[in-house]
């Protein structure tokens, strides 16, 4: 994919967020199970960083893990997204990050689905933006329509 478009935090995003937005992405936080905006949101289009903008998600990745929070199976473009080790909550983790915003997204699980690879990337609702797929274009995100399916599920 070409990059067409700058992506990076900035304090005016920053200071947009919501205190919700804010305590995940900028704190680290997880929202609740099953109360996200986007856990059961299947319609085609992209999520994208709440801070910076940059392409995350296509829906085409999406799937029900019944985790409670959106589930993908891999990121739009792997440049995008940061994985750390998390050895918080006495658990080991993967954290998955934006690579530009640096916003806490959540975390990626080898308990995905096989035939989509295996990967379950759960993040929270309250680090992503959602542009419909017949608005991608208009918001620059035109490159990215190829990994939007075009009728839904």
């Amino acid at each position: 994919m070409v990059n067409r478009m700058k992506y990076r935090k900035t304090e005016e995003a920053v200071s947009a967020l919501t205190p919700e937005q804010y305590r995940v992405t900028q704190q680290s936080g997880t929202e609740r199970p099953h109360t996200g905006e986007y856990d059961q949101h299947f319609e085609p289009g992209i999520y994208v960083d709440v801070v910076s903008g940059e392409p995350l998600f296509a829906s085409s990745a999406k799937f029900d893990a019944g985790c409670g929070w959106p589930s993908f199976a891999r990121p739009i473009e792997r440049k995008m997204i940061v994985e750390r080790r998390d050895s918080s909550h006495g658990m080991e983790r993967t954290e998955v990050r934006s690579a530009h915003g640096d916003s806490h997204l959540g975390h990626v699980f080898t308990d995905g689905p096989a035939e989509m690879g295996g990967l379950r990337y759960c993040i929270n609702s309250a680090s992503l933006r959602f542009i419909p797929r017949d608005e991608m274009e208009a918001a620059g995100y035109g490159a990215y329509l190829d990994q939007v399916e075009e009728d839904g599920r």
